[in-house]
């Protein structure tokens, strides 16, 4: 399978790193905004054609998919111009950000008949899949969630702290991991979501700090805080509370309670979740069938960051 990967920053070499872990798979054009930084990155992973434009790959017949590991402003047109040229696309998260755009590559998903997957690395995360297992065995039952997502971003900077071209958003970018794990994880759909932010600095425009709460059809709850003022710990910590016992999952690890780590090693066929959700995406294709985290069923989680949007909008 050829694939062309579009963004040649920190997401999209942690996908170069994890499609050449895959039997049968070959990046055959990188897409990038620079070309000098992208042809860089093309040669150390052995990428053949580089492009700053991402319709001049998408019109290469050497190219049967997409990821697109761009910024968020760009991922639904690019994502509706992939599919109208034929092509399977990943997309990174979020989908969008707005609810309008995600319902729209959703209609073009459905009217081209490939595949159309985003990036919701926590439903592939090891230890968020020991979690399910449990769930969906019933030896697990979910009353609450407690999540922290904390960076330290004052600056506009990406996950390798270089300069950004865009800016990042709490609640389209990251609360979209939580509300799409507490769902899929909860077994049932939002019916109560409340937010509020705290004060926006001029030079980003947008909030630094915000806390979400959420209540699934199911009964759980989640209590979701979220920063980019945290000066460390970094990143994103989540606690799960549940009837026979609490888990606590930091990325790719998972500990109880009492803080004695779970070993999820064989889970899957790698502790690695970005590879495991590309190796979604790529077996998606191949065996014909709609991927875990399809466009389609991630959409409930941008209705709900729009419900939340809007109440953000309303208040003082």
């Amino acid at each position: 399978m050829n694939i062309c990967l579009a963004g040649a920053g920190a997401f999209g070499v942690k996908h170069l790193e994890a499609l050449a872990r895959i039997d049968g798979v070959k990046v055959t054009s990188l897409v990038g905004r620079t070309r000098e930084a992208t042809e860089e990155v093309a040669r150390k992973f052995g990428v053949g054609h580089v492009a700053t434009d991402l319709a001049e790959s998408l019109a290469r017949k050497d190219v049967d998919a997409v990821i697109l590991a761009t910024p968020t402003q760009l991922h639904a047109s690019q994502a509706i111009a992939c599919l109208k040229a034929g092509r399977h696309v990943q997309v990174e998260i979020p989908l969008a950000d707005s609810l309008a755009d995600a319902e729209a590559v959703v209609a073009a998903q459905k009217a081209s008949g490939k595949v159309a997957m985003v990036g919701h690395t926590r439903r592939f995360n090891p230890s968020h899949q020991w979690v399910r297992r449990k769930i969906t065995a019933g030896e697990f039952h979910l009353q609450q969630m407690d999540v922290q997502t904390y960076f330290f971003r004052r600056r506009n900077i990406n996950a390798l702290g270089q300069p950004r071209s865009w800016t990042d958003h709490l609640l389209w970018h990251h609360a979209a991991h939580t509300v799409d794990l507490f769902t899929y994880q909860a077994r049932g759909e939002v019916v109560t979501a409340h937010a509020v932010q705290g004060p926006m600095p001029p030079e980003l425009g947008i909030a630094m700090d915000m806390s979400i709460q959420l209540k699934a059809s199911t009964g759980a709850i989640c209590t979701l805080s979220l920063s980019f003022n945290n000066d460390g710990p970094l990143g994103t910590f989540f606690r799960y509370i549940g009837d026979s016992g609490t888990y606590i999952a930091r990325y790719d690890d998972l500990f109880d309670g009492k803080d004695v780590k779970v070993d999820v090693s064989k889970v899957d066929v790698s502790m690695n979740g970005i590879e495991l959700q590309d190796r979604e995406f790529v077996a998606a294709i191949r065996e014909g069938r709609e991927p875990n985290a399809s466009a389609a069923q991630v959409l409930p989680c941008y209705r709900t960051l729009d419900r939340l949007e809007r109440q953000l909008a309303a208040q003082p």
